[in-house]
C-alpha cells in the first residue's frame, strides 16, 4: 500500500484570489462608462434594420395595392419578441400613420440604455428617410 504523504502543494490562497477578483471588478467598473455609448449604438442598429425591413414591406404593399398600410400584419411584418417578453428585441415597431401617398413608422426602445429616463426613438417615412428623433 502506498503511504499518504503530508506534502504541501503549491497554489494560491483565498486572500490572493479575492484581491485579483477585486482588481478585475474595479477595472470593469472603470471601463463600463466608456463602453455604454458603443452598446447603445449597436442596439440602435437593430432599430435601423427593422425599419429598413418595414420600409421594403411597405413599398411592396404599395406596388400591389397603390396605397400604404397602417397594419403590420397586412404587410407581413412580424414583431420580434421584446426583451420584456423574454425575447431579444429592444425596439417596439409601430406604424404611426399611413395614407395613399405616404406613411410614417417608429421604433421605440423599451429599455433605457443609459438609465437617464429617455428612451431612444427612430422613424422612417415613404421617402426612405431613417432618422433618430430622440437620442438615448
Amino acid at each position: 500500500m502506498k503511504k499518504i504523504s503530508n506534502k504541501k502543494l503549491n497554489g494560491f490562497t483565498l486572500a490572493e484570489l479575492m484581491v485579483v477578483l477585486a482588481i478585475i471588478g474595479i477595472l470593469v467598473l472603470l471601463s463600463l462608462p466608456i463602453l455604454m455609448p458603443l452598446i447603445a449604438k449597436t442596439k440602435a442598429m437593430e432599430a435601423q434594420l427593422q425599419l429598413k425591413h418595414l420600409l421594403q414591406l411597405e413599398k411592396s404593399h404599395y406596388f400591389v395595392h397603390s396605397k400604404y398600410s397602417s397594419n403590420l400584419e397586412e404587410i407581413g411584418f412580424e414583431q420580434a419578441k421584446l426583451v420584456s417578453q423574454d425575447g431579444h428585441a429592444n425596439y417596439k415597431i409601430e406604424i404611426v400613420s399611413a395614407s395613399v401617398n405616404s406613411f410614417k413608422a417608429i421604433a421605440t426602445s423599451i429599455t433605457d440604455f443609459d438609465q437617464d429616463g429617455v428612451f431612444n426613438v427612430w422613424e422612417v417615412d415613404a421617402q426612405e428617410n431613417i432618422k433618430e428623433t430622440t437620442k438615448d
